[in-house]
């Protein structure tokens, strides 16, 4: 990182970057109608960064010398940006809802996009009407996903967060761990007549979910007896690119939905991956999901640098990260709904830009994606936040909220927004010594007591957050969050010279583990293996069940 840009933000660092919010606050009273953005009706304000319009001027000065006008051009244009596999990214044509080519006429994906879409209507509308009937006649009352990692955590976070949404009589359940006692008592409480499952596995080969669909199909095999030939294309559907493998699995060519090699994992929600929420809400809500991922894709095109939500949430990140040196990042939705957010960005981060390697094949001259981790706001506020508070740590945070509530109770939504503001508020501004000192003289703390507490009382503030509401989780604003998080992350990697899109650290510990099974089951020796490894396969077949 030796570009005029990178140097000019170091120097800024030094100059401003242990300026607290106060300061910057007091400076500048207009600072918060200069650094939000509104977008339809979602805010996402950024006056709680400690960043001025100098910082912000460098950062675009960053993004340009990164060309990140032409890296977004060549990833809407369907070039082969995910250089170390020869794919194009086309997740954005999964949202894409006019009527003519996209990305162009010389290299259209619509027609089969359309394609499956029409196939995913067909088919949602059936079940969910009670027509898609099971072995024994039953309409389908429990869907079960089989899938892991974006096949697993996409579905999941947005079924849970369109739960207000969803058809009543229909359960969702999703299954993803290896571990038996994930699956094992779900089917205890299923029923094998009306349970649909969907495995989704782009090359219907993934250890866990393949291992987990076998296990479900011996399931309904056993219930269905004699009708178990018949029973299979009933209660299975696949999410797959692996056609061949699907019919070897017992799944005729109309019960797979295709996938496509441009499409990544955990950019895969938008696509048949997103099956079983277009059964949790009808596939008119998934497509409202589309058009606010779409709306979100148009603004990221078209809008100037210093007012593109996903570029400012990007290069803020950055400042953090490299030049005030954060190492952590958390994601604290204030919304029941959005408890799986946290592991879906954590994923979709992390597995992105978690890299070292830039995609010249050299390493990177600066720390990359910082950790990302989360909870619902609420709950931290009595678990980790006093760490945040007086830990000492940089933790920048997104604070996540919406301002209706999606099960109105009387008497919960204002107390919950007066916490979600405050916490962020807190976490900027701290508590001086002197402010503490008139708090404790106000409660009538002898000044005997006064030295002891007084240190306890002071809060240092200065972590910086970023405020995000939306006016109400509905399809059309979840879908303008999870692009606008995609976004940011495909411009992080851009600044930091990665290629966002390949995920070759997974593929290490799945080779691994596939030498290991044999020896874990007696049928391989160990040879060749580190001490450690080998005296624990030992155990583990001592007191194991294998």
């Amino acid at each position: 990182m030796t570009s005029p840009a990178w140097r000019a933000l170091v120097e800024h660092r030094c100059a401003v970057g242990n300026r607290h919010l106060r300061a910057l606050f007091a400076e500048d009273p207009a600072r918060f109608s200069r650094l939000s953005v509104k977008l339809d009706d979602v805010l996402v304000d950024f006056s709680k960064q400690r960043i001025d319009a100098r910082t912000l001027k460098l950062l675009i000065d960053l993004a340009e010398t990164a060309d990140l006008r032409g890296w977004r051009a060549r990833l809407f244009a369907g070039e082969q940006i995910n250089v170390s596999e020869g794919r194009a990214v086309l997740h954005p044509a999964l949202r894409y809802l006019k009527l003519d080519a996209f990305p162009s006429p010389q290299f259209d994906v619509m027609p089969e996009v359309r394609e499956v879409r029409s196939q995913m209507r067909a088919f949602s509308e059936k079940l969910r009407a009670g027509l898609w009937r099971g072995f024994s006649g039953e309409a389908i009352r429990d869907v079960v996903n089989i899938g892991i990692g974006g096949s697993d955590l996409g579905p999941k976070m947005v079924v849970g967060a369109l739960s207000s949404y969803q058809r009543r009589g229909l359960r969702m359940h999703f299954v993803s761990n290896l571990d038996s006692a994930h699956l094992a008592p779900l089917l205890d409480s299923l029923d094998p007549r009306s349970t649909l499952f969907v495995v989704a596995s782009k090359t219907f080969s993934t250890q866990e979910t393949m291992r987990n669909a076998l296990t479900a199909r011996e399931w309904l095999c056993a219930a269905a007896g004699r009708d178990a030939e018949r029973a299979l294309p009933l209660h299975f559907v696949a999410v797959s690119s692996a056609l061949e493998k699907a019919a070897a699995f017992g799944l005729p060519p109309e019960n797979v939905f295709r996938m496509w090699d441009w499409v990544g994992g955990r950019y895969s929600l938008w696509s048949a991956v997103g099956l079983p929420i277009a059964l949790a809400i009808g596939m008119n809500g998934f497509e409202r999901l589309l058009a606010g991922a779409e709306a979100m894709d148009r603004h990221f095109r078209e809008a100037p640098l210093e007012r593109n939500l996903p570029v400012l949430m990007a290069l803020i990140g950055v400042w953090n990260t490299n030049f005030l040196g954060a190492s952590t990042s958390a994601v604290l939705p204030y919304h029941e709904s959005l408890r799986f957010l946290p592991s879906f960005l954590q994923q979709l981060e992390m597995e992105s830009n978690g890299k070292t390697v830039g995609r010249d094949g050299l390493p990177l001259a600066c720390q990359a994606n910082p950790i990302v981790w989360g909870e619902i706001g609420s709950n931290g506020q009595h678990a980790f936040f006093q760490l945040l508070h007086q830990g000492g740590w940089l933790v920048p945070s997104d604070f996540i909220a919406t301002a209706q509530s999606d099960y109105p109770l009387p008497g919960h939504q204002a107390p919950l927004m007066a916490n979600f503001l405050a916490q962020s508020a807190a976490l900027a501004f701290g508590k001086t010594e002197a402010e503490a000192r008139a708090e404790l003289q106000g409660a009538g703390i002898p000044d005997s007591q006064m030295a002891a507490l007084l240190p306890h009382k002071v809060f240092a503030g200065n972590q910086p957050s970023t405020t995000i509401i939306l006016p109400r989780m509905d399809p059309y604003n979840l879908g303008m969050l999870v692009a606008l998080y995609e976004h940011k992350v495909f411009a992080q990697g851009v600044v930091w010279g990665i290629n966002s899109f390949d995920q070759w650290g997974v593929e290490l510990g799945k080779q691994l583990a596939g030498r290991l099974l044999p020896a874990l089951q007696g049928e391989a020796p160990t040879t060749g293996l580190d001490p450690s490894t080998v005296n624990l396969i030992a155990w583990c077949r001592e007191h194991g069940d294998f």
